[in-house]
């Protein structure tokens, strides 16, 4: 405990800076109130680039500003009466008295009318990469600055400007969050020192399949960090991804992209949207890839189609249908060994085993349904998601290297996974006032239900041995393979049902102070059912997962925060299929998070946030020394940390996204597979990112990228280590016409040679070497 203090000297001096912006922002506080509101159509979409103007009494225009992607919009005013002008495109232009502070938070919602004539205006420059309000912080629409934790959002046009099309991509400038190898089957993901396959989330509803997820009908990407179970339910110990789908709007819209680059790269993705009457609206999402790799014989191949329907029976109520099917094949490539405690030295493209016969595969298939009814004060939102997903791999393994790096381990296995999803979430949100404190109230119920079958086979090579040695300098192999079933392998089925309740005040108790709190109770019911044997296991957990915060506000744009919450993960795992006679008997795995952080909305629109956090997961497991045949539930794990990012623009002509993490997670008592002290795997001490893009001329922009992190172990038992690297991108673009974009990207281009990430010690994946794509998006 000694060397604690160490361990916390540089977040110790990132927080005294913190603390000195703070100090600054409290003597220039001004005494004004934030106005908030959102702009909607009549189907109660957003209306993203509406421009608002603030007049006073006196005539006097005292703001303006445009509503962002979620119709949002927000300005510091004196007390008093104002005038709000609300002007956008295709609309009929609203005028409304407003006095502020508002007596009742429903009049800042602002439904446009369809205006008799609609036009279309092509915007060339870029929207930005700041999002300033989201709902799945709190499950009620709220600025990102007055939510007390940390927050990254990756937006639609980040996603485009770099070319994205995984979840890998987007958490590349996230700072706090590493993507893994996930045996190059699945999206894996280490959010602040923690691994998770499962906390994943669609408009804020599970979606926990282990599958490579693609960005197409995306309109951004949010990730929430730190135990997150009061909002999402349990999991989410390191933090949870949100995807947040594109809805149909009430102007037409039509965009195509075409992509090609190097390693036969081709990617074709289009996105119409298209008005039916003035109720009801459509919007389609359409995208197919077919591409190569730099590793050999790696191929890929997807398609998805995304069509979702929006209608309207009143001003008061909107329907929102939604349908994905998404299919994903691709070879399942698990990377190259490890060689003296570093990745072996051999060609980063070398292939282990036979690239024809490992194969991933994904088939997704899922419904959605969204109802929001404002009946006065009150919003009922109901959402339906209903999944059914196939997916399966097949992979050959490296192992370890012989002593002279001439001969490697190989073995291999089969799995496949069939899993229904079901679930239902009902909020109700209410603001109302008690006196002089101000609350939105909100209140929910979740129901749900999941069946999963899961069989895995070993691979016997020429029906024999479950490994063979292959040549380092050839490693692929034509050696025949037997799958067939040993006597570990997994033939089950699982069924878990699930309830949860919970409520939520965020209260104003000040004009300067404001909290959170909130609780959730859940209660995971497990039946489990071994085809192979017979055996039939259940467990049943009852989760209580509370959630605290104070958010004090300086002055309007600036917030500092401090939170305390509480996420469970059940003893069967994320993907609740590891329930056995000994993991029954075990407690739910437990996370502890402590935050405190600062956020700051720049006037031009650029906004900075901080974070200093400790985060501590109890009762995982470790063997009994005296009897290896027990369980004990005495391990844990503490994650210390310090996050900065920045989002949004500089200047008007200078976008940037990013951020910087120091992260220090360790074993904090022993654990199953790991003594005390030994530090987490795929956990970076250091890591930074930095994404520029410079609007050059009215028809051409430029961009440039930093990507780097510090050396990281492969595995827990620290033998193993993956070197730092810095990788710098860069893209340019050019307008050919206001409708239709030209980009070119390089990655990597100093053709580095580094090593992404890992899934083991000796299942190592190699960087991408410098490579160019070329893309071309027209909008008509």
């Amino acid at each position: 405990m000694a060397a604690y203090p160490g361990r916390f000297r540089r977040t110790a001096i990132l927080a005294g800076l913190t603390c000195s912006l703070l100090l600054a922002a409290l003597q220039a506080s001004e005494e004004s109130s934030p106005f908030k509101g959102r702009v909607l159509d009549p189907a109660r979409a957003p209306i993203a680039g509406a421009t608002i103007t603030v007049v006073g009494d006196d005539g006097v225009v005292r703001a303006s500003a445009h509503s962002g992607a979620a119709g949002e919009f927000a300005f510091p005013l004196d007390p008093g009466g104002y005038t709000l002008r609300i002007v956008s495109e295709g609309f009929q232009e609203e005028v409304r008295l407003v006095r502020v502070p508002l007596a009742d938070p429903a009049d800042a919602v602002f439904v446009l009318r369809l205006a008799a004539r609609r036009e279309m205006v092509t915007v060339i420059e870029s929207a930005g990469y700041r999002v300033a309000q989201i709902d799945s912080g709190t499950k009620t629409h709220a600025p990102l600055r007055d939510i007390p934790q940390a927050v990254s959002v990756i937006t639609r046009e980040l996603i485009s400007d770099q070319m994205m099309s995984g979840i890998a991509d987007a958490v590349r400038f996230v700072p706090g969050i590493t993507a893994q190898q996930g045996e190059g089957n699945r999206d894996q993901l280490t959010i602040r020192g923690n691994t998770s396959t499962a906390d994943f989330f669609v408009n804020g509803v599970r979606d926990d399949v282990q599958y490579f997820r693609d960005l197409y009908n995306l309109e951004r990407v949010e990730a929430l960090k730190g135990p997150n179970a009061m909002i999402f339910g349990r999991g989410g110990g390191g933090g949870v991804i949100n995807r947040v789908t594109k809805e149909p709007a009430y102007h037409p819209m039509r965009e195509i992209s075409l992509l090609g680059g190097s390693f036969g790269n081709k990617r074709l993705s289009a996105d119409a949207n298209q008005p039916l009457g003035s109720r009801a609206a459509l919007r389609l999402n359409g995208m197919y890839e077919d591409s190569g790799s730099f590793r050999d014989q790696v191929s890929l191949k997807r398609h998805g189609v995304s069509p979702s329907l929006s209608f309207a029976p009143s001003a008061s109520a909107r329907l929102v249908l939604g349908y994905e099917h998404f299919r994903d094949d691709r070879t399942a490539d698990r990377g190259i060994p490890s060689y003296q405690g570093r990745p072996a030295p051999i060609p980063s493209s070398a292939f282990f085993g036979n690239p024809r016969d490992s194969h991933a595969g994904a088939r997704v298939n899922t419904g959605s349904a969204l109802f929001e009814w404002q009946a006065g004060r009150l919003l009922l939102r109901h959402r339906v998601l209903a999944g059914d997903y196939d997916r399966g791999y097949q992979n050959f393994v490296p192992g370890s290297v012989t002593a002279d790096l001439s001969q490697a381990m190989i073995s291999a296995y089969n799995s496949s996974t069939h899993r229904r999803n079901v679930f239902n979430q009902t909020d109700l949100i209410l603001p109302l006032s008690t006196g002089r404190f101000r609350h939105s109230l909100l209140a929910g119920f979740e129901a749900g239900r999941q069946s999963t079958d899961n069989l895995r086979n070993t691979g016997y090579f020429n029906n024999s041995a479950t490994s063979i040695l292959v040549p380092v300098s050839d490693p692929v192999t034509g050696a025949p393979v037997t799958f067939r079933q040993s006597a570990t392998d997994a033939d089950n089925r699982v069924t878990t049902w699930t309830g949860s309740a919970y409520v939520q005040d965020q209260v104003s108790l000040t004009r300067r102070l404001r909290a959170v709190a909130g609780i959730r109770i859940e209660r995971f019911d497990l039946q489990y059912h071994n085809r192979r044997t017979g055996e039939a296991l259940s467990r049943l957990d009852n989760l209580v997962s509370p959630r605290a915060g104070l958010v004090f506000k300086p002055s309007a744009p600036i917030s500092l925060y401090t939170s305390y919450s509480v996420s469970y993960l059940p003893s069967s795992g994320d993907q609740f299929s590891s329930l056995t006679a000994v993991t029954q008997q075990m407690k739910p795995e437990k996370f502890h998070n402590y935050e405190a952080g600062l956020k700051w909305d720049l006037a031009r629109g650029l906004s900075l946030n901080t974070a200093v956090y400790r985060l501590d997961r109890t009762n995982t497991r470790s063997v009994d020394a005296n009897d290896p045949s027990r369980i004990l539930q005495t391990g844990e794990q503490r994650s210390n940390g310090f996050e900065l990012g920045w989002n949004g623009r500089v200047s008007r002509f200078w976008s940037v996204a990013g951020g910087y993490a120091w992260q220090d997670v360790f074993i904090s008592r022993d654990t199953a597979s790991a003594r005390a002290g030994l530090k987490a795997a795929q956990a970076p001490r250091h890591s930074f990112s930095l994404w520029n893009y410079c609007q050059i001329h009215p028809r051409l922009g430029a961009a440039l990228g930093l990507v780097s992190r510090s050396s990281m172990y492969a595995g827990i038992d620290n033998t193993v280590l993956l070197p730092g690297y810095v990788v710098a991108d860069g893209a340019v673009f050019f307008s050919l016409r206001e409708n239709l974009r030209l980009q070119v990207n390089v990655e990597n281009l100093a053709g580095r040679n580094y090593y992404l990430n890992a899934h083991s010690n000796n299942n190592i994946s190699p960087g991408r070497p410098r490579s160019a794509r070329l893309g071309l998006t027209a909008r008509f």
